[in-house]
């Protein structure tokens, strides 16, 4: 594994983290009339704390891709999804919680299970799919998952929306790196900027990005973060893996002890992710910062 690649999605997961730690403080303060619509992302614009929360975000894309371009998809993700303890890091500074049995049984779990998945599966490039219909089956199968998934919440509104809106950004989120990855790919192997913004691939980045971002401020909006956070940091690595092995042509080791590995791994994650995000030490959407008013209707 590369020294860089490690060093530069870490260090996008630290922005991911506190990033989203203080988008959620201010996004639980936004009119819930703005409920799944764009006009949420322009009440939260003049909120500063919000603004430093999407700056923050923005680095760690940034980072991220950077990391993508240089390291497999199902390398990257795992260490991604490291970026709640980054995110706990700065909600027991805020909360003044100890770690506690569960904090560190669920630091413990999401750690080792990004070391054994990395350790057992040696993510290694290969050749991308050739087959078009593969890509856009498992882009298809992603996106539609996200859509029922933003339907569903959008009927149950404050019961579990949070949840559902989480886990349909972290399916978007997930294509999103993939797509960058293979955007990163057209800049360095298919002739530069100009060829890049010939495809199709930079503008559904972009897209899935304001898509994902209305949703996560959606589920930030109406729960505390302990509720939609392990969610959104559970689907994105699975959904990035799915992309990388499914058309990125990413591989991992497939004999069965390094599948079991690989499977155990990805639980651990996934249960180290829940047992971090419903720690007390996450916020209850409580903060120091003023509700931004509705806008007027205008009749």
């Amino acid at each position: 594994m590369s020294v860089l690649v490690l060093v530069l999605a870490v260090s996008a997961a630290c922005c991911l983290g506190f990033g989203f730690v203080l988008q959620q403080n201010a996004a639980s303060h936004a009119p819930l009339g703005d409920f799944l619509s764009p006009r949420l992302l322009l009440d939260l614009i003049r909120v500063p704390r919000w603004l430093g929360g999407i700056g923050l975000m923005v680095c760690g894309m940034v980072l991220g891709a950077i990391a993508l371009s240089h390291g497999e998809i199902s390398l990257v993700e795992p260490l991604l999804a490291t970026n709640l303890l980054f995110a706990m890091a700065l909600s027991r500074r805020q909360t003044k919680q100890s770690l506690g049995r569960q904090g560190w049984t669920g630091l413990l779990l999401l750690a080792g299970g990004v070391s054994a998945f990395i350790v057992a599966g040696q993510p290694r490039g290969g050749d991308a799919v050739a087959d078009p219909a593969r890509h856009w089956l498992i882009i298809g199968l992603m996106v539609g998952g996200a859509l029922l998934l933003t339907a569903y919440a959008k009927r149950s509104r404050l019961s579990a929306a949070p949840v559902l809106l989480a886990l349909a950004a972290g399916l978007l989120y997930g294509v999103q790196d993939a797509l960058t990855r293979v955007s990163g790919q057209l800049v360095t192997e298919g002739g530069g900027w100009l060829t890049l913004f010939s495809t199709w691939q930079p503008y559904a980045v972009a897209a899935l990005g304001v898509v994902g971002l209305i949703l996560v401020q959606s589920a930030f909006e109406t729960a505390p973060l302990r509720m939609s956070l392990p969610a959104l940091t559970a689907a994105q690595p699975l959904a990035g893996i799915a992309c990388g092995v499914g058309f990125l042509g990413d591989r991992l080791r497939t004999d069965s002890g390094a599948l079991a590995w690989e499977a155990a791994g990805l639980a651990a994650i996934v249960v180290g992710i829940v047992l971090l995000g419903l720690h007390p030490a996450m916020p209850s959407g409580a903060a120091p910062v003023e509700r931004v008013p509705a806008p007027a209707l205008k009749g």
